[in-house]
C-alpha cells in the first residue's frame, strides 16, 4: 500500500520515485511500526496514514522548494526522522543532519540509516545549545522543522543554523499564516524575511502551510537564548 500511494502522489506532483526508493520507504515504515512497540516514536501506525501523514507530508517540501544539488540541510527536532529522512531518500545528494534531544529516537534513526545505506549525520542535542556552537552555527543552506513549536520560538531555535542567504522551511498546519503574523518581531530581530508561502492539501484533505523564510544577515550573538527563556518570553 505504501509504495503505491507514494508512487501515485509523486506522479501527480512530477516527482521521480524509483523502485528502490519505494522499497526504502516500505522498509522505513516497517521499522517505524516495529520499533514503536518498544519506544514512543509516533501515534500513527496505519500504513495509509504513515504514507500520507509522514512520508507524503515530508515530501511536500519538494513541491514548493528547489533544493540545490548537494545542499546542506538540518532537520531540527526530527523525532522519528520527519521530514529530513524522507527528503534524503528522495534526494540522496543532500548533506543531511538530523538533530533531536532524545537519544532513543536517534538510535532508531541510526538503524533506519544503516538498513537503507544512507549517510546521515545524527546529533543528540538541544537545538538552542548547538545553535551557539561554531561547528553548527550558520553552517547550513536549509533548516527544516515540523510540528516542534510555535513559529516565534521555532525561528529562534532554527535560524541560527542557517548561512546568510539560507532558508528556514517551517511546516505548519492551517494556522500557519496566523503564526507568521505573530512571528513578525522574531523575524526582524533574527534578520529574516518571508521568501514564500505555500498552502497545499494532503491526500487526507488536511491543510499544510509551508513557510520559507530567508536569512538576510548573521544572527545576533545573543540568539538563541536558553530554552526556558525562549518558552517564557518568545520574541
Amino acid at each position: 500500500m505504501i509504495p503505491e500511494l507514494l508512487a501515485a502522489w509523486c506522479t501527480e506532483h512530477h516527482l521521480s520515485l524509483t523502485a528502490d526508493q519505494q522499497a526504502a520507504f516500505q522498509t522505513y515504515a516497517d521499522l517505524l511500526v516495529d520499533w514503536n512497540q518498544h519506544i514512543n516514536l509516533t501515534a500513527i501506525t496505519d500504513p495509509k496514514e504513515i504514507a500520507v501523514k509522514h512520508f507524503i507530508d515530508s515530501l511536500s517540501v519538494l513541491t514548493c522548494t528547489d533544493l540545490e544539488e548537494g545542499a546542506s540541510l538540518i532537520d531540527i527536532g526530527t523525532g522519528a526522522g520527519f521530514p529530513g529522512l524522507p527528503l534524503k531518500i528522495m534526494r540522496p545528494d543532500l548533506h543531511l543532519t538530523l538533530l533531536d534531544s532524545l537519544n532513543k529516537r536517534l538510535i532508531f534513526l541510526e538503524e533506519v540509516c544503516r538498513s537503507l545505506s544512507l549517510k546521515v549525520n545524527l546529533v543528540h542535542a538541544r537545538a538552542e545549545e548547538y545553535g551557539q556552537k561554531p561547528a553548527y552555527r550558520e553552517q547550513y543552506d536549509y533548516v527544516v522543522s515540523r510540528a516542534v513549536a510555535n513559529l516565534p520560538a521555532l525561528c529562534e531555535y532554527c535560524t541560527p543554523y542557517l548561512k546568510v542567504g539560507g532558508k528556514f522551511i517551517a511546516m505548519k498546519g492551517p494556522d500557519g499564516e496566523t503564526e507568521l503574523q505573530a512571528a513578525a518581531n522574531a523575524l526582524r530581530l533574527l534578520n529574516c524575511c518571508v521568501h514564500h508561502i505555500t498552502s497545499l492539501t494532503l491526500p487526507d484533505e488536511s491543510i499544510r502551510i509551508i513557510l520559507s523564510l530567508q536569512k538576510q544577515a548573521p544572527t545576533p550573538s545573543r540568539y538563541p537564548r536558553r530554552g526556558v527563556k525562549i518558552a517564557k518570553s518568545p520574541l
